[in-house]
């Protein structure tokens, strides 16, 4: 059964709960920011955070209203980033979760180029880095355990559970209270569809979600976009793809006790 999150914008208090205890399942320390005009801290994914909460000031229209944004790898059900990782670091999950394995990483970055979110961020700070993001938790799925950001939810703004049933739930929010919410689940359809989904009672562009996506799946896209990426480019990667794979023999050779 693959699970997924629902997140209602309009049960988010932008209390940050989420984002906490992202950090603390994942051991990762905190950044050091400064205020910025959408007073998110900080504004945006990096190597260390990998879910943030987005302030966003309500359209003209809606008159004086804030809205509060949870963000993340949207764990699509077909991810692009898994497509054009050529190592195979990066894979889809039959839980739901987009998983991802360092020690398969050749930091060429091509999952960030085909990412249509543009979620995968890198370890700039590091003299060996590799891609950073979100896993869903992948861990505490497989024992049974709900992630620790929506465990941790306290108005029940994140829903986790499957996919199927969570569209129902959004949807039958979405038709019981037409003047309240706006007719769409976004990741419903977007980008073939994503496993991290959200309703919402203003238009998603004002969320600082990715809008104006294709409903095809952006795997299918993947090499096609690779294809234009300079060729000295294409040839780095190759080249630290073939050190990976020398060294990995190697490593395998001396395991069994050859080439002593």
């Amino acid at each position: 059964m693959p699970y997924s999150m629902l997140i209602d914008v309009t049960k988010c208090i932008g209390c940050q709960g989420c984002q906490v205890a992202c950090k603390n399942w994942n051991d990762k320390p905190a950044n050091r920011t400064t205020l910025g005009g959408d007073f998110g801290s900080p504004t945006a994914l990096n190597s260390k955070t990998f879910t943030t909460v987005k302030f966003s000031e309500g359209a003209p229209q809606e008159g004086n209203s804030w809205h509060f944004t949870k963000q993340q790898c949207m764990h699509c059900v077909e991810p692009a980033c898994a497509a054009a990782c050529a190592c195979g670091a990066l894979k889809k999950s039959e839980l739901g979760p987009v998983e991802y394995d360092e020690k398969k990483c050749i930091g060429c970055r091509y999952c960030m180029l085909a990412c249509p979110f543009g979620t995968p961020t890198f370890e700039w700070e590091k003299a060996l880095p590799t891609i950073q993001k979100c896993e869903m938790c992948s861990d505490r799925i497989k024992a049974g355990i709900e992630p620790a950001c929506s465990k941790t939810c306290a108005p029940g703004a994140i829903l986790f559970g499957d996919r199927n049933e969570l569209i129902g739930i959004a949807e039958g929010r979405i038709a019981a209270r037409p003047d309240k919410y706006i007719g769409r689940v976004y990741g419903k359809d977007e980008a073939g569809g994503t496993s991290i989904m959200y309703i919402s009672d203003t238009d998603f562009a004002n969320l600082e979600l990715t809008d104006g996506l294709e409903n095809s799946k952006y795997s299918a896209y993947s090499w096609n976009a690779l294809a234009k990426t300079p060729a000295v480019g294409v040839g780095a990667a190759l080249l630290m793809a073939g050190f990976f794979f020398i060294t990995n023999r190697k490593d395998r050779m001396g395991g069994n006790g050859e080439g002593k």
